[in-house]
């Protein structure tokens, strides 16, 4: 079904079809006959393989990227197809525009997305009003809130938006992301090296174990790093994130490189997702598993189109996956194939 409505989506601009996706199913969660119709129109074949990681049981290895429902939308809806987990944002303390439009490039020769979007979305406020009260089916994904800095917080005062998010969503969430790997907000990716990562780490941790003994349950906390560290920069990053006492890695964000596009939208900045990102994501984690050696779980994001390349991540040494630009692609009923996929291992 995908692929008859694909070339009518395409013909939309890609932020004002991913804006009337997101409408649609914002839509189909406030119905249940709607939610319950996508359960039975989605729903895999078999039964799903759980997950424990970062002290959670997710349902399933399979998750939804940070940035398709980046003020908590359209998550009832999202909740009704097989994604183990949702992790929503990046959210920011204050309502922001984000970066000037047109900021979001479809390169469908490479079955790729550069998108320099800028972190924009109505803020903490109104995400936490759509979590408030949310109900948990035994069955239903796990909830990740992504947070980050205002643009306009200078680097320095980088932890009081974090440590105020924190603060905000640990009641609300089963997860707490960090981004410090944008590149499309200016000096955000300073935040992953140094006495810099150190500090923010801390008094986020800081945070984080305060929440926990206020709500009497783990607040896991996960970093997001980006691809384009060399290798000392990932060994340093990793030794701070341990340090701190994290509960996991995200890798990764979008890149920077532009590795063998055909595309003639590829000149345009900001960060790269989909297929050209597959290959160095999966050797990313595998590098990034061999440095950890066990001491945390990796979340794998980075090109997944197929099942076959989430089943790659996990053979590299992910423990869970997320999807978002192969949704573009492949649609929504990627969601379930690669569910089917990761529980027959």
């Amino acid at each position: 079904m995908y692929g008859k409505l694909r070339p009518l989506i395409f013909r939309l601009p890609p932020e004002a079809a991913h804006g009337l996706t997101v409408a649609l199913l914002r839509l189909a969660g406030a119905l249940p006959p709607a939610r319950a119709l996508l359960r039975a129109l989605f729903a895999p074949r078999g039964a799903a393989r759980p997950v424990h990681a970062c002290g959670l049981t997710f349902p399933n290895a399979v998750g939804l990227a940070a940035g398709y429902d980046k003020d908590g939308l359209a998550w009832r809806g999202l909740a009704a197809l097989p994604f183990g987990h949702l992790e929503l944002g990046t959210v920011t303390p204050r309502p922001q525009p984000g970066n000037p439009r047109p900021r979001v490039f479809r390169l469908v020769e490479d079955e790729a997305v550069i998108n320099r979007m800028g972190f924009p979305g109505r803020g903490a406020d109104a995400l936490a009003r759509r979590l408030k009260g949310r109900g948990r089916r035994a069955d239903a994904p796990l909830i990740g809130v992504n947070i980050g800095k205002n643009k306009d917080t200078r680097l320095e005062d980088a932890a009081a938006d974090y440590v105020a998010l924190a603060r905000r969503f640990a009641p609300l969430a089963d997860y707490l992301a960090v981004n410090v790997s944008s590149p499309n907000t200016p000096g955000l990716r300073t935040l992953q090296g140094g006495d810099a990562l150190d500090e923010l780490l801390r008094a986020i941790g800081d945070e984080r174990d305060a929440q926990a003994r206020l709500l009497a349950r783990p607040v896991p906390v996960l970093v997001k790093l980006a691809p384009d560290l060399d290798e000392a920069a990932l060994e340093q990053a990793l030794s701070a994130i341990c340090a701190a006492g994290m509960d996991g890695v995200i890798i990764s964000n979008t890149t920077v490189a532009r590795p063998g596009l055909t595309s003639r939208l590829a000149a345009q900045t900001g960060g790269l997702s989909g297929r050209p990102l597959c290959a160095p994501n999966t050797a990313l984690v595998r590098r990034t598993a061999a440095l950890l050696d066990g001491r945390l779980p990796i979340i794998a994001s980075g090109g997944i189109l197929r099942p076959a390349d989430a089943q790659e991540k996990l053979d590299a040494g992910a423990s869970l996956v997320q999807l978002y630009t192969g949704l573009i692609y492949a649609g929504p009923g990627l969601v379930g194939r690669v569910v089917e996929a990761t529980a027959r291992g």
